[in-house]
């Protein structure tokens, strides 16, 4: 047990340590990403860890490509993350790492699906969004499916969306590495992509329209896909 608390101890002071250093996060982004790591593992153990880690990597490595083309279309990520943007894309992941801890043992399997569900959202998300805009061949809008402007929210290509489900996939392939291989893999997956797929309808609809910001879209994306791997979990 001791050995795991000083293995996590060391993974959060080198995350804070690098992130920081390489202006990928604030510092009190970086700070806060560390609390939610604990609740994370408090939760879901190394497996949750190792899925916000993931996130955390891929994240990062798509806002870096390309990043000249992201500038000349607004759409790049100026800064270091904020403590806002920590907590829309893994806040979801936290709260389920409290239910875990509050309520009973029962619960404990569906609710650490529900946390990959969420993180595979993100993920795809983040994916789509940095690499659909440099790949992407066609752009249209997801609610008309009309074509429309590259990097505007609710905008989508398919090479992003694909690229999204893969991203997905990554998580999924982490959480059952850890949890073990069943037929949840695919409805983490398919959460997941949903997931993505609402935050372009709320970008659409209701972030075009300045009614909610980007990180409300972005947490409320991470929320639908967990709910709907409850709906998975419980009905299918």
């Amino acid at each position: 047990m001791w050995l795991s608390y000083g293995l996590l101890a060391f993974i959060l002071i080198a995350g804070v340590a690098y992130s920081t250093a390489a202006r990928k996060l604030t510092v009190i982004a970086a700070l806060t990403g560390a609390a939610v790591a604990v609740l994370v593992f408090a939760g879901n153990g190394f497996t949750g860890l190792a899925m916000m880690t993931t996130f955390f990597i891929l994240g990062s490595a798509a806002t870096s490509v390309q990043s000249n083309t992201k500038k000349d279309l607004n759409a790049d990520q100026k800064g270091g993350r904020t403590s806002a943007q920590v907590l829309a894309n893994a806040g979801t992941a936290a709260l389920c790492g409290i239910l875990i801890l509050v309520l009973p043992v029962v619960h404990a399997h569906v609710l650490q699906l529900m946390m990959a569900a969420s993180f595979a959202s993100a993920t795809a998300d983040t994916l789509s969004s940095e690499l659909g805009t440099v790949y992407g061949k066609r752009f249209f809008n997801i609610i008309t499916l009309k074509p429309d402007v590259r990097g505007l929210d609710g905008v989508i290509s398919l090479e992003g969306t694909l690229i999204g489900v893969a991203g997905s996939v990554v998580i999924a392939i982490v959480c059952t590495i850890g949890l073990g291989w069943t037929i949840n893999i695919i409805w983490i997956v398919v959460a997941g992509t949903l997931g993505n797929l609402t935050d372009s309808i709320l970008g659409a609809v209701f972030e075009r329209n300045g009614i909610i910001g980007n990180n409300t879209v972005n947490f409320l994306n991470t929320l639908i896909a967990a709910l709907f791997m409850l709906l998975f979990y419980f009905v299918l």
